[in-house]
C-alpha cells in the first residue's frame, strides 16, 4: 500500500513540472489520456494494479507520447516482477526524452538486474550518479548499494563458467505442491524420501513427507507419530539415514525463549515426541535452521545469540561419546560477516557447506554460497553460486541431493499450484560437492544373529586419519558416506568380540555403487580368527607398508583390552612361485607383524607367528581375485 501511495505522488508530481530545455512537455498530452492516466492512479491506490495496468496501456494508445504513462505502466510491471514488460515500458519512455526521464533510471536498472542484463542495469546507474544523482539521502546510497552488486555481477560473469550454464527449475508435481505454501525440502540419501514444511490455511506448519516410487513421487502425507502438533514446526533436515529429524518450533513449554531447536527419531510407530536440544543449543534468542552431518556427529544452524559476527550466525556442535552435544562453536569470520549468515546445508560428502549470506559480496540481498573444507581442516573462502542461482532478491535453503548435481528450493515462480513450491534444478558444475559413495548395513553376533551396537571407523590410508567414526543403533545398523578418491581402512569394534577389518579401495574409482556391508562379529574365544584385510606387503617383500598402521593399531588395542589373550599371526600366499619361497615369504611376513606388536610393548610370550605359503587357500588360483583372497594374513586366538 506505501508502495502504491508513493507511486501515485511520484507520477502525479510529473504532471506540473516544465522542464525548458527538454523535449517532452507533459502539458501537451492529450486530455482524454490525462483522464484514463488520473484514473488509473486511482485504481492503484485501491491495489487494482491489473485494472490500473489496462487504464495506463489505453492512455498509451491515446497518445503515444504519454511519457507518465510509460513510467506508471512500467511501475507496476515491477512491482509483479515482470521484468521484460517493465524494461520494455521504460524504454518507450527514456526514448522519448531520457533527460526528463532519467531520475528513474535505478528503478530501470533494478529491472535489467532482474533478468541478468548487469552490464546494462551498471551503465544506466553510472548515468543517473554522474548526471543527476539523487538528493534524497536514502536513494544515493541505495543507488550506491546497488552499483557495487552490479560490479559484483559483471565481474563474476567474466570469471566464473556460467555463459553455458542453463537454469531451469522443474517443478516436482502435485503430489508435493498444492495451494499451500510448501518448502524447506529435505532428503534421505538414498533419494527415496522427501520430508518438507507445508503451512496449512497460511498458518500452522506441519512436517509431510513423500515416498519415491518407479521416478515419481507418490502423494504427500503427515508424518506419522507424534511429531506434528498444533503449533507451527518447520525449518527441518531429516538425517542421511532417515533415522533422525532435527527441526525448529517458537514459543513451547520447553523452550528457552523464542526459536529453539528439536529433534525427533523414528520408531516403529513413526515419529516420536520431539526433545528440546537443550542449554547447550539453545539461548533465549533466535536459535533455528539446524542440518545433521551425514554421520550425525556434527549440528550446524543459525543463531542470532550474542558473542556473534553480525546478525544471525552459523555455528556448528559436535556430538560427544555421551550422547550429549558439545558447546557449539561459531564457524568463525571465514564464514560468518557482520550481515546475517544462515541456513546451513552441510552435503554428504561433509565436507562441502552451502548457507545463505548478505553479508558477503553479492546480487543484493540474501544469496546462496558454498564452502569447502580442505585437508587441514580449514573453511575456504565462501564463493557465491552466481546468477541466476542468485538474483536481486532474497534466496532462501538450498538442499543438494547425493548424486551432488541435483539441488532442491522453494520458489514462487509462475508456474507455482500456490504460494511457495518445491523445485529442483541442476546445480552448475563447478559449485558442485564433492562425489559421494555410501555404506549401510548392520553388524551382528556371527553365532546368534543378534544386532551389535558397535563402533564403526572409516581410516584414510595415506594418511592414517580417521574420517569418520560413528556409533551403530542399538540393533547394529550403521551408516557412513565414503568420499571418492582415497583407499580406506574399514573397522568395527565392540568389547568382547574380534575386531572387523575391510578395505575400500576407491582412489580410481568412479561413485557408481551403493555399498551393503552387513558384518558378523566373532566373540573372542579360543580358534576364533579373522582376516586382516588392511595390512599391506609390496610383491614378493615383508616390509610392513605404512598403510598398515591403523590396522595393527586396532590389533594393539585389542591385546591391551584383553591382557591374558593370546594370538597366533598366519601368513599365506598364492600359488604364483615356488611353494618353499612361497612358505619362507609367508613366515616372514607373519613375523614382521609380531615384530611391530612386540616393539609397541606386546609380550612376545603372548604372540606366536606362523607362515602356510599357499597350502590354505580360500579361493581359487585360476582369477586374480581368487588369488587376492588368498595372499592374506590372519589373527587366531590360541587362548583368553
Amino acid at each position: 500500500f506505501l508502495f502504491m501511495k508513493k507511486l501515485v505522488f511520484f507520477i502525479l508530481s510529473f504532471l506540473t513540472l516544465q522542464f525548458s530545455f527538454a523535449q517532452y512537455d507533459p502539458g501537451k498530452i492529450n486530455k482524454k489520456a490525462v483522464a484514463l492516466f488520473t484514473q488509473a492512479m486511482e485504481r492503484i491506490d485501491d491495489g487494482s494494479l491489473t485494472n490500473a495496468a489496462g487504464l495506463l496501456q489505453q492512455a498509451i494508445e491515446t497518445d503515444k507520447n504519454y511519457v507518465e504513462a510509460y513510467l506508471a505502466l512500467a511501475g507496476i510491471y515491477g512491482k509483479l516482477k515482470n521484468h521484460t514488460n517493465s524494461i520494455s515500458q521504460y524504454e518507450k519512455a527514456m526514448a522519448i526524452d531520457s533527460n526528463y526521464t532519467i531520475d528513474y533510471n535505478l528503478a530501470y536498472s533494478i529491472q535489467l538486474a532482474g533478468v541478468g542484463e548487469f552490464e546494462k542495469a551498471l551503465d544506466a546507474l553510472n548515468e543517473l550518479l554522474t548526471k543527476k544523482p539523487p538528493k534524497n539521502q536514502t536513494s544515493l546510497e541505495s543507488a550506491q548499494r546497488r552499483k557495487k552488486s552490479y560490479e559484483f555481477a559483471v565481474d563474476y560473469a567474466k570469471n566464473n563458467a556460467v555463459k553455458n550454464y542453463v537454469f531451469a527449475p522443474h517443478n516436482i508435481g502435485g503430489n508435493i505442491n498444492t495451494a499451500e505454501s510448501e518448502y524447506f525440502p529435505s532428503l534421505t540419501i538414498d533419494g527415496k524420501e522427501l520430508v518438507f514444511t507445508r503451512r496449512l490455511k497460511g498458518v500452522n506448519e506441519d512436517f509431510y513427507y513423500s515416498k519415491l516410487k518407479a521416478g515419481e513421487w507418490d502423494l504427500a502425507r503427515p508424518l506419522e507419530g507424534d511429531i506434528n502438533t498444533p503449533m507451527s514446526e518447520a525449518a527441518q533436515n531429516i538425517s542421511s539415514d532417515g533415522q533422525w529429524l532435527v527441526f525448529t518450533a517458537n514459543n513451547r513449554d520447553n523452550s528457552f525463549g523464542n526459536y529453539d531447536l528439536y529433534i525427533s527419531y523414528l520408531t516403529p510407530n513413526g515419529w516420536g515426541e520431539a526433545t528440546n536440544l537443550g542449554g547447550r543449543i539453545n539461548t533465549d534468542q533466535w536459535d533455528a535452521q539446524p542440518c545433521l552431518s551425514p554421520d550425525k556427529k556434527d549440528l550446524y544452524f543459525a543463531s542470532r545469540r550474542l558473542g556473534g559476527y553480525g546478525g544471525k550466525d552459523i555455528y556448528v556442535s559436535h556430538l560427544q561419546t555421551n550422547g550429549r552435544w558439545s558447546e557449539p562453536e561459531n564457524m568463525g569470520p571465514g564464514i560468518n560477516t557482520t550481515g546475517d549468515d544462515e541456513c546451513p546445508f552441510i552435503h554428504v560428502d561433509n565436507q562441502t557447506l552451502y548457507f545463505v549470506s548478505n553479508g558477503w559480496p553479492g546480487y543484493g540481498g540474501n544469496d546462496l554460497f558454498v564452502t569447502r573444507k580442505g585437508i587441514d581442516g580449514v573453511w575456504e573462502k565462501p564463493k557465491n553460486l552466481g546468477y541466476p542461482i542468485n538474483t536481486i532478491y532474497d534466496e532462501g535453503t538450498l538442499f543438494i541431493a547425493a548424486d551432488g548435481k541435483t539441488a532442491y528450493y522453494a520458489s514462487d515462480r509462475s508456474d507455482s499450484k500456490g504460494g511457495h513450491d518445491i523445485y529442483n534444478f541442476e546445480l552448475r558444475e563447478d559449485l558442485r560437492p564433492n562425489k559421494t559413495l555410501w555404506v549401510k548395513g548392520k553388524v551382528f553376533d556371527k553365532k546368534t544373529n543378534t544386532g551389535l551396537s558397535s563402533s564403526v571407523e572409516l581410516i584414510d590410508l595415506s594418511s592414517n586419519k580417521t574420517i569418520s567414526k560413528i556409533q551403530t543403533d542399538e540393533t547394529g545398523n550403521y551408516f557412513l558416506t565414503l568420499p571418492v578418491g582415497k583407499d580406506y581402512a574399514f573397522n568395527v569394534n565392540r568389547k568382547g568380540y574380534l575386531f572387523f577389518s575391510d578395505n575400500f579401495l576407491m582412489a580410481d574409482r568412479s561413485p557408481d555403487s551403493i555399498y551393503e556391508k552387513n558384518i558378523a562379529l566373532l566373540p573372542i574365544e579360543t580358534n576364533a580368527s579373522i582376516v586382516l584385510k588392511n595390512i599391506f606387503f609390496d610383491v614378493n617383500k615383508f616390509e610392513l607398508k605404512p598403510a598398515s598402521q591403523a590396522e595393527l593399531d586396532k590389533l594393539i588395542q585389542l591385546l591391551l583390552d584383553n591382557p591374558s589373550l593370546k594370538i597366533e599371526i598366519s601368513g599365506y600366499t598364492d600359488n604364483v612361485g615356488k611353494p618353499a619361497d612361497n612358505l619362507l615369504l609367508s613366515n616372514n611376513r607373519a613375523k614382521a607383524v609380531v615384530n611391530y606388536l612386540v616393539s609397541k610393548n606386546i609380550s612376545p610370550q603372548r604372540l606366536t607367528a606362523k607362515g602356510y605359503g599357499e597350502t590354505k587357500p580360500l579361493a581359487d588360483n585360476k582369477t586374480e581375485d581368487g588369488r587376492a583372497l588368498n595372499r592374506r594374513t590372519q589373527m587366531k586366538v590360541v587362548s583368553q
